[in-house]
């Protein structure tokens, strides 16, 4: 098996360090006159995938705006993992997962495991119950040949006083 480092590696070399962010916001749905539901979602990520696929290597879907919808956004997502799949086109699943040890296993098995339908060659994660809450995940990550993307210090205007904050 060939591990995700590897993946990425060569899919860098092959397209470049380009990972386009699929992130249906509403007023993206209304520009490009899409309905503002999980069809919409639906239609607008596999869109951009279609555009994706040949030229860039690497999608990254903000999980969120498919699950403002439910099973239905849920579902979309899997739609657009499976195509992603199909079309070789990695995918990191921006889901910015964290919480204790064993919560953490099951987002494992929901994001880093091949067969579950939201199976993503990585998924990003916050680190902020503490490193040792990521230990079973990135454990399992290198098992199944997944990455991990940890939040850090983000560039979001609003973190630095929490992110910098004295305790």
């Amino acid at each position: 098996m060939v591990s995700f480092a590897e993946r990425l590696d060569d899919t860098f070399l092959q397209f470049g360090h380009l990972c386009v962010g699929i992130d249906p916001h509403p007023y993206l749905l209304d520009l490009w006159e899409l309905d503002n539901n999980a069809a919409g979602v639906r239609e607008f990520s596999l869109r951009v995938l279609d555009a994706c696929v040949d030229a860039v290597g690497v999608i990254k879907p903000q999980v969120s705006f498919f699950e403002r919808f439910g099973s239905e956004g849920y579902a979309a997502l899997e739609i657009l993992l499976e195509r992603a799949r199909q079309a070789d086109v990695m995918v990191i699943a921006d889901a910015k997962r964290g919480d204790i040890g064993s919560t953490m296993d099951g987002y494992v098995e929901a994001w880093l495991t091949p067969s579950s339908p939201l199976a993503s060659d990585a998924v990003t994660i916050s680190p902020y119950l503490g490193v040792g809450s990521l230990d079973g995940l990135i454990s399992r990550a290198l098992e199944e040949e997944r990455g991990v993307f940890v939040l850090g210090v983000t560039s979001n205007p609003e973190a630095a006083s929490l992110q910098s904050a004295r305790v």
